[in-house]
């Protein structure tokens, strides 16, 4: 039934749901390895699928199953309050749940020797590679700083940490504005950072601007794919386009880019380097950390060829 797009509504025990989950996700078949464009299509499928399972929700968030965990507390940060009977995908739920874990415990973050605590919706910094680049470059000045989509804002974290003095972050996603306004007043950084719902920049110049676009060219499919897919390499080609209307005179555009998607043939080193060029940009120098990702070391993901290869670059541009 779910193969013909019939959507379930589950009234059995809540763990049988969850087995019925894993039994249909271990059917879908797996793509041959290192074909990207399959893995996609599978992944779309896959995703499709495993919505079709749902249960129901009560007034209150309140599962109304045999066994069913208190769900109440991570729905309601996802969904808001509920006050009629409802339904959601199981699968959907358990992000809520997961996210929920994720905002409650906090990632780890070496160069700030203290936790970044993400919301539902907005992605985890687990791959560090990128935050330790910008840890450790030498900063072209400490007096303000643009951090362009901010996310949880660890970057803009960082930054403040290494003493500039003043950081404007942005983000054009609500949720990821207010995960950064909490994280950064946590970690006692509210005075110096300004978090704005923007598109790309702020109004006005700084000597450093910093981005981590997504790394891959492709539509996003869901909320956290914004981190990951850059439909027509917009925010990368966007941030080198507009980066000189913002640099003040000697400053730096500090680009922290993935070259995954050279390795997957999704755009070329050629094509960075010429966007880079076009945008009246120079590089004036570059640091490299290779992935240390757990994907990079998994010979079961479908993409592993391309992730043993894959190294995250700093790049320093000047006008």
């Amino acid at each position: 039934m779910m193969q013909e797009g019939t959507a379930l509504l589950w009234h059995g025990d809540y763990p049988s749901a969850r087995r019925l989950l894993t039994a249909v996700n271990r059917r879908i078949p797996q793509p041959p390895p290192n074909d990207y464009h399959r893995h996609r299509t599978n992944q779309s499928h896959r995703a499709r699928l495993l919505s079709l399972l749902y249960v129901p929700l009560d007034p209150g968030h309140v599962i109304p199953l045999h066994r069913a965990p208190d769900v109440s507390a991570a729905c309601l940060a996802v969904y808001g309050p509920l006050d009629v009977p409802a339904a959601v995908p199981l699968r959907e739920l358990l992000g809520a749940l997961g996210a929920a874990e994720w905002r409650r415990s906090g990632v780890a973050i070496r160069a700030l020797g203290a936790r970044i605590h993400p919301h539902y919706g907005v992605f985890a910094p687990i791959r560090q590679e990128y935050v330790d680049l910008v840890a450790k470059a030498p900063l072209p000045s400490t007096e303000q700083a643009f951090d362009i989509g901010t996310g949880t804002g660890v970057l803009a974290a960082v930054l403040a940490h290494r003493g500039v003095r003043r950081v404007v972050a942005t983000d054009t996603s609500a949720r990821a504005v207010e995960c950064a306004v909490s994280n950064l007043a946590r970690l006692g950084f509210a005075d110096r950072v300004q978090v704005v719902e923007a598109d790309l920049f702020p109004r006005g110049r700084a000597p450093l601007l910093v981005a981590n676009p997504p790394w891959l060219p492709g539509r996003p499919r869901g909320p956290l794919d914004h981190a990951v897919y850059d439909p027509g390499s917009r925010m990368l080609r966007g941030f080198l386009d507009r980066a000189r209307r913002h640099l003040t005179q000697d400053g730096e555009a500090w680009l922290v880019l993935s070259d995954l998607a050279e390795h997957l043939g999704l755009r070329t080193r050629e094509e960075l380097l010429g966007w880079i060029a076009a945008a009246g940009l120079r590089v004036a120098g570059s640091t490299e950390a290779a992935a240390r990702h757990p994907k990079a070391l998994d010979p079961s993901d479908p993409l592993h060829r391309a992730r043993t290869k894959e190294v995250t670059t700093l790049w320093r541009l000047r006008v």
